[in-house]
């Protein structure tokens, strides 16, 4: 029995670019829509369980609420569908499931000061929940802006001197301004004319990241240069500790003069963080960390409303009707919450000050529980590691460490504000990201969800193909194969003669 003839040469041709056809680019964004939805229907059905607990009805002001969130979020997703279509498809839905948790909570609060009112016989409130979507609105329209007119982001490099500048006057200015347009609760972070307020400290920390970022490409020798070794260690050269010294000595001003804590320990520890991942090297982080601990000492040691933030963070309940009242009575809420929470409508989160600003985490732990607090950290901790993901996968310098600031600023920012409300670290006064009520927060949050899609987009969407202008070498005929098919077609000739 003879064995099968082995097939021709032109029996399997090979594809056009010499090796199999490379899948089509999926883009994610049908799963995008289906998370969406499912935010969506979490937020509305918690609106429904807030209002059966609080009216014991359903009033028609869920459904203006609702369609204002669907048609928000979908306008969004068109966007992003269009001008960003490789960005991480989990990006826009976590945001909007945090957004919809924070419009809930607000409502819940907004429902609960309504009593109040009526109960006391003062004028009713108007809702902040109205006004959180109205912000919302606004933070959608920059986030939309951002993605159709930053059609590359490497081009903020080029400018990244100008907006260092302008993020750093932003900073300072409630610092210059009286007391009656810049301070609130003791702390001069806003800027307060007729008819508007601004905290400009919520996008100077974009601006600045966007400069540290541009500097650290630029003069990673500078970084990079060989110190002094110490432990194993090598630490950095004195002469270039100039820009992370000028960094703490702004830090300290705001600390000083706008008793402003939160900020500065998030302004520093993020550039802190840009320079350990563009350097590699423990010896800035030590640095850092000395600088940090003496600013500490010399701010504790010089200024009284600094020793008055530690003492209260330290002996909450010595002063319980005045310095301790807020984080004592958030200890109380957190612990009436338990594992589980009272539900939805059921707590009482309104006796906590702030509750739907810095102190929104614990109307969550209260009303939802240890469970639902750490879900609700859960969804942050996913968006700050595929934002961290996207520094992995980006090509550029640029774009890794921008993608590594603004995914670790938002780290930061949930961390000091989880640990004041829980008493691990002393009160700050920053706002929960996406979740807790205010415009300059929610604007300058959206702008750096916008910024890290494009970051996204350019990191996985797929490499340009490059034309082929002759044939692939695996389907080039060899001199002998071209011999033989001449031989072929001669031999047919003379039988067909």
């Amino acid at each position: 029995m003879s064995a099968p003839a082995p097939p021709s040469a032109g029996a399997f041709p090979s594809p056009p670019g010499g090796f199999a056809p490379a899948p089509p680019p999926t883009t994610r964004r049908n799963t995008e829509a289906l998370l969406l939805g499912g935010a969506v229907v979490i937020t509305t059905a918690a609106l429904m369980l807030v209002e059966a607990s609080q009216d014991q009805e359903i009033t028609w002001d869920l459904a203006k609420l609702g369609l204002a969130y669907l048609a928000l979020f979908g306008v969004a997703h068109l966007a992003v569908r269009r001008f960003a279509p490789f960005s991480d498809p989990l990006l826009l839905p976590i945001v909007a499931l945090l957004n919809g948790i924070g419009l809930v909570l607000i409502h819940r609060v907004d429902l609960a000061d309504e009593q109040t009112a009526a109960y006391n016989d003062w004028p009713i409130p108007s809702p902040d929940a109205n006004q959180q979507v109205l912000w919302t609105a606004f933070g959608i329209a920059l986030f939309v802006g951002l993605l159709v007119l930053l059609r590359d982001y490497r081009t903020l490099a080029r400018y990244s001197y100008t907006l260092g500048l302008v993020g750093l006057v932003a900073l300072v200015i409630p610092a210059l301004l009286p007391s009656a347009l810049s301070e609130t609760n003791g702390a001069k972070i806003w800027i307060r004319l007729p008819g508007f307020s601004l905290q400009p400290g919520e996008f100077a920390k974009i601006l600045l990241i966007i400069f540290f970022a541009s500097v650290l490409v630029a003069k990673r020798e500078l970084f990079t240069a060989a110190g002094k070794h110490v432990f194993g260690m090598e630490l950095p050269r004195a002469r270039d500790l100039g820009p992370i010294l000028a960094v703490w000595f702004v830090c300290l001003i705001v600390l000083v003069f706008e008793k402003d804590l939160g900020t500065s320990l998030l302004i520093f520890a993020t550039v802190l963080a840009l320079l350990y991942i563009a350097t590699e090297r423990v010896g800035w982080v030590i640095v850092g960390s000395l600088l940090l601990t003496l600013g500490f000492f010399i701010a504790y040691n010089s200024f009284g409303h600094v020793r008055v933030r530690v003492a209260t963070w330290l002996h909450p309940f010595e002063d319980y009707n005045n310095t301790g009242y807020q984080i004592s009575q958030s200890l109380f809420g957190l612990a009436t919450g338990g594992l589980a929470g009272t539900g939805l409508g059921s707590g009482r989160p309104s006796q906590v000050p702030f509750a739907k600003t810095d102190f929104i985490v614990a109307t969550i732990g209260e009303e939802l529980g240890l469970i639902g607090l750490t879900a609700v950290l859960m969804l942050f901790a996913i968006f700050v590691v595929r934002g961290l993901r996207t520094a992995l996968a980006v090509r550029d310098s640029f774009g890794k460490l921008l993608a590594a600031g603004l995914s670790f600023t938002i780290a930061v920012q949930v961390f000091v504000v989880v640990g004041g409300v829980t008493k691990l670290i002393p009160l700050t006064g920053l706002t929960t990201p996406f979740v807790s009520y205010g415009g300059s927060s929610l604007l300058a949050n959206y702008a750096l969800l916008a910024l890290l899609v494009k970051v996204s987009d350019a990191a996985r969407a797929p490499a340009p193909a490059r034309r082929r202008e002759q044939a692939p070498i695996a389907d080039a005929p060899t001199e002998m194969i071209r011999e033989r098919e001449h031989r072929q077609q001669a031999s047919a000739r003379g039988e067909t003669a």
